[in-house]
C-alpha cells in the first residue's frame, strides 16, 4: 500500500486504472470498511492483481466483480468474472502464485470455472485469534 492507504482505497486506484486500460468493466461489490493488517493487505493486492492480469489475458470476459468483505470470522475476496471459462484440469503459474499468496497470511483459495459462463475466485482468510 502506498503511504497509508487503506486496502479499500489501494483496491478502487488499482480497480479504476486497470479498467481503464483494459477496457473490461468493473463492478465493485463490496470493500472493507475497517483496516486491515498490512500482510493481509498485501496479500489481498497481489493475488488481486493476478487474478485480474489471468482475466485480462485468458478470459475474454465483459466485465469482472469485486467484493472484498471484511467480517467477524475473517476476510473474503471474491474475484468473478463473465468470461469463457476454463477447464479446471489445465491451472496454470498464476492460480499456483494466488493459492500462494493467500496461504502466506494464512488463508485459502478457491477456483471455480465453467466452461462458457466465467470464472470466480473466492479466497478467505481467517481472523487471527
Amino acid at each position: 500500500m502506498r503511504g497509508g492507504q487503506s486496502l479499500a482505497e489501494a483496491l478502487e486506484s488499482y480497480l479504476a486504472e486497470w479498467s481503464e486500460r483494459t477496457g473490461i468493466a468493473v463492478e465493485t461489490w463490496a470493500l472493507p470498511a475497517t483496516d486491515v493488517p498490512s500482510r493481509v493487505s498485501n496479500g489481498v493486492m497481489a493475488t488481486m492483481r493476478e487474478a485480474l492480469s489471468n482475466v485480462e489475458l485468458h478470459s475474454r470476459a465483459r466485465t469482472v466483480s469485486i467484493a472484498v468483505t471484511v467480517g467477524k470470522s475473517g476476510l473474503r475476496m471474491t474475484v468473478s468474472d463473465n468470461g469463457q471459462g476454463f477447464p479446471m484440469t489445465g491451472t496454470g503459474r498464476g492460480i499456483a502464485r494466488m493459492r500462494a499468496a493467500f496461504a502466506e497470511i494464512g488463508g485459502s483459495l478457491s477456483v471455480n470455472s465453467v466452461h462458457g459462463e466465467g470464472t470466480t475466485i473466492t479466497g478467505v482468510v481467517p481472523r487471527q485469534r
